[in-house]
């Protein structure tokens, strides 16, 4: 992708992004849209209460305008400077089958916001309702791309080679895109950790995207990047706002449209190491509970078991940030050997 896009839309992305904060903070403020306590997280956290929700927004605009920007631009210089971007193609069909998706995740998300800052229900929609939910809209995502015309189902597994699984491919990927976009989800939970998190690993698609010579990833990895910049201006410790569910929603939904969009959903695991840490926390301290009644951790998951061992937000965001580069450097090492 061309560099003069690539600049083009991390500055549209960071920018709306973070101006979005400016009207939006104090209107969230207005109609008493704000956080309020659960039964999870140390106590301490109740001081929190009130913050603003549905901060998702920042960079859900910030992404979908960097993203429609991106894409005018690169039609018209190009793709590597050759000829114009085709509206038609596979590329594109799964750049805005992404979109789509990612939104139709942060809608459930805000459904479940909804619930909790309007109707004072801090446990928000039912479990079952939510994964009903989520596995229409990866199914819908899967047959969208299926009727587009992108019906491989190979598969390339880092270190490994490619690998077709045939029929299984299709429960395989809704499996893969639901629990990518609740490991995002249970990321969040303090200041500043889920955006830069997700800060990372959007760098690290983006990167991926390069060097597999696709653009229309690229394009999409980056505004994700920007935006999520542009959010931090406002989530770092201590936040002005929280993203909550309409914000790690879409987030979850936008990672996986660039791993399936590159058809690399393998690379979620390397990019979204620290997603995959804290989910098997929580599921380890579930299973050890039922199964002994004895707990693994301090408290699930496993960015609150450090809290509660004495360090601050910070300290755990920047330590988590450091393992997110390091497993997407792993990432994009095992794109380079393919």
């Amino acid at each position: 992708m061309s560099g003069i896009v690539t600049i083009l839309t991390a500055v549209v992305a960071f920018s709306v992004s973070a101006a979005t904060g400016l009207w939006l903070i104090p209107l969230l403020r207005r109609v008493h849209y704000g956080q309020i306590s659960k039964d999870i997280g140390p106590t301490w956290h109740k001081k929190k209460e009130g913050t603003p929700l549905m901060g998702g927004f920042l960079f859900i605009i910030g992404s979908l305008a960097a993203a429609v920007t991106g894409f005018c631009a690169l039609r018209i210089v190009g793709s590597g400077g050759g000829g114009l971007y085709p509206v038609g193609s596979i590329a594109a069909t799964r750049l805005f089958m992404g979109l789509l998706m990612s939104l139709a995740f942060g809608m459930i998300g805000f459904m479940d916001d909804y619930t909790k800052a309007v109707k004072k229900n801090s446990m928000g929609a039912s479990e079952r309702e939510r994964t009903v939910m989520e596995v229409l809209v990866a199914g819908a995502y899967l047959a969208g791309m299926y009727i587009a015309g992108d019906t491989s189902t190979i598969v390339p597994v880092p270190f490994i080679g490619q690998v077709d699984m045939g029929l299984f491919y299709y429960p395989f990927a809704i499996l893969v895109i639901y629990g990518a976009v609740n490991a995002v989800n249970i990321t969040d939970g303090i200041d500043g950790l889920c955006g830069s998190i997700t800060f990372v690993a959007a760098i690290g698609f983006m990167l991926s995207a390069a060097l597999l010579a696709a653009p229309e990833m690229e394009l999409l990895a980056t505004a994700l990047a920007g935006a999520c910049l542009g959010f931090l201006v406002w989530n770092f410790h201590p936040a002005k706002i929280f993203m909550g569910d309409t914000g790690s929603l879409f987030l979850g939904g936008m990672l996986v449209a660039v791993a399936f969009g590159l058809s690399q959903p393998f690379l979620l695991l390397f990019m979204g190491i620290v997603y995959v840490l804290e989910t098997l926390s929580d599921i380890l301290q579930i299973g050890s509970y039922k199964l002994t009644h004895k707990r693994i951790f301090k408290m699930a998951p496993i960015h609150h078991h450090f809290e509660m061992c004495g360090w601050s937000e910070m300290k755990i965001v920047l330590v988590f940030s450091a393992v997110a580069v390091a497993g997407s450097a792993i990432g994009v090492l095992s794109v380079m050997n393919q």
